[in-house]
């Protein structure tokens, strides 16, 4: 039994001196063809009266020479006997090859697209020029034109064709559908500005990334660079949320599907749906690390973007899987919902493609996204949903992630962060590597990751698209500052409480199975403006360690049917991947009541509303409306509050406490301020007092320097004038005169 090929090259070698001997098989007949005309010099420069003599005798003396003397059919037979030598040696050998796997490119070629013996032999016929330019001028001189360097149809022909009716059934293998063509392997090169030519004399070039690939390169085709890049797994990471089971089952069936184990079926196609990127892509990886192969990584948004045609870019894109070879991973595949027609057209050519060139595809969107009917009934069609990961799982995962050696952080409080951050598996690994970036930075070399890093990396990552349609609010507050009834503290500590210990009811007590929606947070805050509401928000937001987003209405309310609701939708979609506690201010102007429907305007009002309680209902986060008339609410809102807080006009006591409160300790104060007679006589929100107390200070830095009474009462002035009251003596008492107007008559 013959010996394999050491490596690649030397069977690329072999089958270039096979070609030697096929071309001169053809040498041997293209002198028989012109043995009437004399030997010339500028042969394939000019066409002599003999020739176009010769040509006339037969239609079909291009692959119909004239017959032979006995000494060359020795000759012939001779060489017709050493071809068929030489292909039975390059055949047992490459055998020998593939099972000592050693990688052979033309017979792997020959495998992946399914050519015929006639197809690889044109494929090699093209690729010689590219390893050895003798073959350009072997070429001129058999196609009898000095300038026609490339091979040509008709020159394929002449070489491969023993006959005129070879060659007539031979020609459907240069048609754009064959596979050389359709699969890119080969392509007409461009003629000269202008210059026209009949199929038979059109030159042919093999695809450069074929070329790269038949010479042993795995460099991805350059025209792909701008959205496909080869990831080779070195980790199995962790398959977010899914259990062992199933990921073992997926392994299993991917495993078998690979030792072809699935006869009937074509295609293994896994649809990875979820809302987070690293967490479908890590499914993928997992997979990939333990079956040990590649992944293409490809980006459709960009491939949609780029220059090349869609149905191009895709064949390319797959048919570079098929030679590295790698699994496709095809991320953003949510772009193939829409409704445009590029769109459209790319959802049906990515179809096709996956149906001819693909042998394992990952399709990754965040919504599910359905294939042609086609796909799904012939092929393994597989959807993986990524739910979100459980506390249990969360908490493993910073635990895993988390460099113990550079850390100082304790389990608990690990434990506190993955109650408060729902983050997904890939969210959690990037904070990991966030907060260690951020150590690295305050400490340098010596550095020690915190609890204070993995808080700021946790908010850097929750920061994403809100600010489009809301503002977000630091929060500057504590319990200290907030000035309300005992029990009202009491609900907002509750509040706070239901957060710290959601993990405990819904998770390890099971609560969450009882439930297919409202495992959120819905909280209302009702009462007069200035009564503390958004500070309240602030308070808890800050306690809880989560950003706070007040939603701008101006953005989300729309004139036009249909668009509050889209955009309701993004601000749900951001917050759930945000980890932000959403504050919809005066939300009695979105969240009002439903009305009869008497036109058409009423109708819609109701669908948003409607909209909105779906959304609330769904949402896993936490949501505080905040509302001057608690009356003008739909009950439907008041039906899914978690917490309904009433925030009061504070009692003279209160509003003694905001009075002491108001003011910073650096503030210079008079000896002369009666806060006891600004409590009992001035029924204000805290609101009110905040603005006194600060154009108060702005008159004292004017004129005195030092804030007293005479500037509070002043102060008071204007802001009773905001509010349309009028300053009466009863109110002021004895300190009226500060109050009262010039021309007033007393």
């Amino acid at each position: 039994m013959a010996e394999g090929y050491e490596h690649n090259l030397q069977h690329v070698l072999a089958a270039l001196r096979r070609l030697d001997v096929l071309i001169e098989l053809c040498l041997l007949k293209f002198r028989r063809q012109h043995k009437l005309t004399e030997p010339r010099e500028l042969r394939g420069l000019y066409i002599a009266d003999e020739e176009v003599a010769v040509a006339l005798q037969s239609p079909t003396a291009a692959v119909e020479p004239p017959s032979m003397s006995p000494q060359e059919a020795e000759v012939e037979q001779a060489l017709h006997q050493r071809l068929a030598e030489m292909s039975q040696h390059m055949h047992h050998k490459a055998a020998t090859s593939v099972r000592q796997g050693i990688t052979l490119a033309l017979p792997l070629l020959a495998n992946i697209f399914e050519l015929s013996a006639f197809e690889l032999d044109t494929l090699v016929i093209c690729l010689a020029p590219e390893v050895d330019l003798k073959y350009e001028k072997l070429y001129a001189y058999l196609q009898d034109d000095v300038t026609q360097k490339r091979p040509t149809v008709r020159l394929i022909l002449d070489v491969l064709c023993q006959s005129f009716v070879d060659a007539m059934a031979a020609r459907a293998a240069f048609s754009p559908q064959a596979h050389l063509f359709r699969y890119h392997l080969l392509h007409f090169a461009e003629l000269p500005s202008g210059q026209a030519s009949a199929w038979l004399a059109r030159p042919l070039k093999v695809d450069e990334r074929i070329v790269q690939f038949i010479l042993g390169s795995s460099q991805v085709d350059s025209r792909l660079a701008p959205f496909v890049k080869v990831l080779e797994p070195k980790a199995a990471p962790v398959l977010n949320g899914q259990d062992e089971v199933a990921s073992q089952t997926w392994l299993t069936l991917t495993q078998n599907y690979l030792d072809k184990k699935f006869p009937e079926y074509g295609k293994l196609v896994y649809s990875l749906q979820g809302p987070c990127p690293m967490e479908r892509r890590a499914t993928a990886e997992a997979l990939a690390q333990q079956l040990g192969m590649l992944l293409l990584l490809v980006d459709l948004d960009a491939l949609l973007n780029a220059p090349l045609p869609v149905e191009t870019a895709l064949q390319l894109t797959f048919r570079e899987g098929l030679l590295q070879p790698a699994a496709v991973y095809v991320e953003h595949c949510d772009r193939l919902l829409a409704d445009d027609d590029k769109s459209a057209m790319a959802r049906t050519v990515l179809c096709q493609t996956i149906e001819e060139l693909s042998w394992l595809t990952f399709l990754a969107s965040v919504s599910p996204w359905q294939p042609t009917e086609e796909l799904v009934r012939r092929h393994i069609f597989i959807r993986v949903e990524s739910p979100a990961a459980t506390f249990a799982q969360r908490t493993h995962l910073w635990e895993s992630w988390l460099d113990n050696g550079r850390s100082t952080v304790a389990a608990a409080e690990l434990t506190v962060l993955a109650n408060t951050f729902r983050f997904t598996a890939g969210q959690i690994q990037t904070a990991c590597h966030t907060a260690r970036n951020l150590a690295i930075a305050r400490d340098g070399v010596d550095y020690c990751i915190g609890v204070r890093d993995l808080y700021a990396a946790c908010r850097l990552l929750s920061n994403q698209k809100l600010t489009q349609y809301a503002q977000k609010r630091q929060p500057k507050f504590g319990w200290h500052d907030l000035i309300l009834p005992d029990d009202r503290k009491a609900q907002l500590r509750e509040i706070c409480q239901w957060m710290h210990y959601h993990h405990v009811v819904f998770g390890a007590w099971g609560f969450e199975r009882k439930l297919s929606l409202g495992k959120g947070l819905n909280v209302l805050f009702a009462g007069p403006s200035g009564t503390g509401k958004t500070m309240a928000a602030e308070v808890i937001a800050g306690e809880l360690g989560l950003e706070l987003y007040k939603i701008d209405l101006s953005m989300i309310v729309s004139k036009y049917v249909g668009e509050t609701e889209k955009n309701l939708s993004r601000v749900f979609a951001e917050a759930a991947t945000s980890n932000a506690i959403l504050f919809f201010d005066e939300a009695d102007a979105l969240f009002g009541k439903r009305s009869e429907v008497k036109d058409a305007h009423d109708r819609y009002a109701n669908i948003e509303i409607n909209y909105l309680l779906q959304k609330m209902e769904e949402h896993e986060g936490m949501v505080i409306l905040a509302t001057n008339l608690q009356k003008n609410l739909d009950e439907a809102f008041l039906r899914r509050m978690q917490f309904v807080v009433d925030f009061p006009v504070p009692d003279e006591v209160h509003r003694q406490r905001l009075w002491h409160a108001v003011f910073p300790p650096e503030a210079p104060l008079a000896t002369d301020i009666d806060v006891a007679f600004l409590a009992r006589r001035l029924k204000l929100t805290g609101g009110n007092i905040k603005n006194i107390a600060l154009s108060a200070a702005f008159l004292a830095a004017e004129h005195t320097g030092v804030i007293g009474m005479e500037q509070i009462m002043l102060a008071t002035k204007r802001e009773f004038q905001k509010l349309g009251k009028v300053c009466v003596r009863s109110d002021f008492e004895q300190y009226y005169d500060l109050v009262k107007d010039p021309e007033e008559v007393v």
